[in-house]
């Protein structure tokens, strides 16, 4: 009796393993599977086998992932709430933006009837002489700034080329006995022409910074005020054409109306008009007098420094400096530490 349950044993297992191997084949391979899950899609069902139910779903069950279309407790916008304030930024801007925008339509058909010579404009021959006359000062004085900071340039590097020789001099005449007292004379002569050099670079310096004060930031600023001014006589004289053919139209409540208001912008800008033009003629006259005061000081300056320097006459040189108050500080002179100081 117990060999024959001992018989049956082999062949349940044997069923048992035969059993396995047909669920195995019966299963969807590593591709299929890859592709249901990168495309979404469930993958093929295998055949049922006969007293076999699968215990594991087909298909994951997925939850709505996407917020609530409104929140009980979120605050309402001051737009959507009609706030007044905010309704009243909005309009004064769109007000800006059509200004604006008129404005600038008014002035570039103004300006473009000038060239072609079909309107007239207001016209200051005296304001505009002097202002003609600023730009080609401005002009001249950049040249001279130009050239002044190339003969600055040229000078430097003939100071350090100076500087050097008198070193290579200097060094020669301790390995050259036989030439030591021509060599030391030469090293001698090369630094007092390198220290004279770089006082008269301390001048050229002092000389181009007042000169590229007065070009680039004196007269510039004066040039602003009368690029500010050309633009509001454009204005001025685009609302003067308007009020012109307004007054000659037909009279009806409609352009009644829209003469009130032309006769108010009319009057705004003339006011603005009139304010530059004064200010660009105060200017004028300031900067003249500015321009005259430091061009003498800085064309003494430099006739002073370079007459004194080709000259050779070193105490000259030095008291021109000590007159205009130039510190001069050399351009070999290596950065002291701050134990020196």
């Amino acid at each position: 009796m117990s060999q024959a349950v001992l018989s049956n044993k082999p062949l349940e297992n044997t069923s048992v393993e035969r059993n396995i191997h047909e669920m195995l084949k019966d299963a969807p391979t590593m591709n299929e599977s890859n592709n249901a899950v990168h495309s979404g899609t469930a993958p093929p069902t295998p055949p049922r086998m006969m007293g076999y139910i699968p215990s594991h779903p087909t298909s994951l069950p997925l939850t709505s992932t996407t917020a609530p279309s409104s929140m009980p407790g979120t605050p309402i916008s001051p737009t959507q709430n009609g706030d007044p304030q905010i309704l009243k930024s909005q309009q004064s801007k769109i007000e800006t933006i059509k200004n604006w925008s008129i404005s600038t339509y008014k002035c570039t058909k103004q300006l473009m009837f000038e060239k072609l010579g079909k309107t007239s404009r207001t016209v200051d021959s005296e304001l505009e002489s002097q202002i003609e006359q600023l730009r080609d000062t401005q002009r001249k004085y950049s040249n001279v700034l130009r050239l002044s900071r190339a003969l600055a340039s040229h000078f430097y590097h003939v100071v350090q080329t100076q500087h050097a020789l008198g070193e290579a001099f200097s060094d020669l005449a301790q390995k050259s006995p036989e030439l030591q007292e021509e060599f030391l004379y030469n090293a001698e002569t090369q630094r007092n022409l390198t220290k004279n050099g770089e006082t008269l670079l301390g001048a050229l310096n002092f000389f181009v910074s007042s000169v590229n004060t007065l070009c680039n930031k004196t007269i510039e600023d004066t040039l602003l005020t009368i690029r500010q001014y050309e633009t509001a006589r454009i204005e001025y004289d685009a609302y003067r054409t308007d009020l012109e053919l307004l007054a000659q139209a037909p009279r009806t409540d409609v352009n009644t109306t829209r003469l009130e208001e032309a006769q108010q912008n009319y009057d705004q800008h003339r006011t603005h008009f009139e304010k530059l033009r004064s200010d660009v003629s105060i200017k004028l006259k300031f900067l003249d007098e500015n321009r005259i005061k430091v061009m003498h000081k800085q064309l003494l300056l430099f006739h002073n420094a370079v007459s004194a320097y080709f000259s050779g006459n070193q105490s000259a040189l030095e008291a021109t400096l000590k007159q205009f108050n130039i510190k001069v500080k050399s351009p070999n002179s290596a950065v002291t530490s701050w134990l020196e100081q």
